[in-house]
């Protein structure tokens, strides 16, 4: 059985994004320190808040070391929202260093007249390179979105999905490796957002 462990550092909306998996038939468990991961099969880190205090929290854990060894053995992860963000090796937010498993920064959202920051509100994924978590052909999906920074990854073959803020189009998820991650709430995207949720599931149930 698929064991998720939710992880607990002080900063993430836990309660929805438990809900959410608990929906589609997950086991969840909150995960407050390094032991408590060895018995999951996949970790998920959320997030809500700003980059520098995250990673602080992080680090009063002592789960940082635990979630590098976790993805350096190859093991799933899902980033949502800010822990997408934490992914990265920095952040216009702050001088924290970020865990630095993908390659690449956070940028704040360009400041343009008549584009509101924070970036709020239902959007469409612009697809990207195909992954499990958004498959060539997928139908067009809308998810709720609330950021106002956005990945530059080093290496776009990452991106899974983009989406459009003013002119521009800016990272909405990424895949490397075992590492998933997306900026949106895909706890609160209605069913688009379940049926992201519920492919990263099967991803891991084939892994496992």
């Amino acid at each position: 059985m698929t064991r998720l462990g939710l992880i607990d550092y002080g900063m993430g909306n836990l309660h929805s994004v438990q809900r959410a998996f608990e929906r589609l038939g997950a086991v969840v468990e909150p995960v407050h320190s390094p032991e408590a991961m060895e018995a999951c099969t996949a970790l998920v880190l959320p997030g809500v808040g700003a980059f520098d205090p995250a990673m602080e929290r992080l680090h009063a854990s002592g789960m940082v070391p635990a979630i590098e060894r976790w993805c350096a053995a190859d093991r799933p992860l899902l980033g949502i929202c800010l822990g997408l963000q934490l992914l990265f090796e920095s952040s216009d937010e702050g001088s924290a260093q970020g865990l630095g498993l993908i390659r690449g920064h956070v940028a704040a959202l360009p400041r343009k007249p008549g584009q509101p920051i924070p970036h709020m509100g239902w959007e469409p994924l612009l697809p990207a390179n195909p992954s499990p978590l958004l498959p060539a052909g997928s139908p067009p999906a809308w998810m709720y979105f609330v950021h106002s920074f956005a990945a530059v990854p080093a290496d776009p073959a990452c991106v899974t999905a983009r989406v459009g803020f003013g002119d521009a189009a800016v990272t909405a998820a990424v895949w490397q490796g075992s590492l998933a991650a997306c900026q949106f709430h895909p706890e609160k995207s209605s069913l688009a957002g379940a049926q992201l949720l519920q492919r990263w599931l099967q991803w891991v149930e084939q892994r496992a």
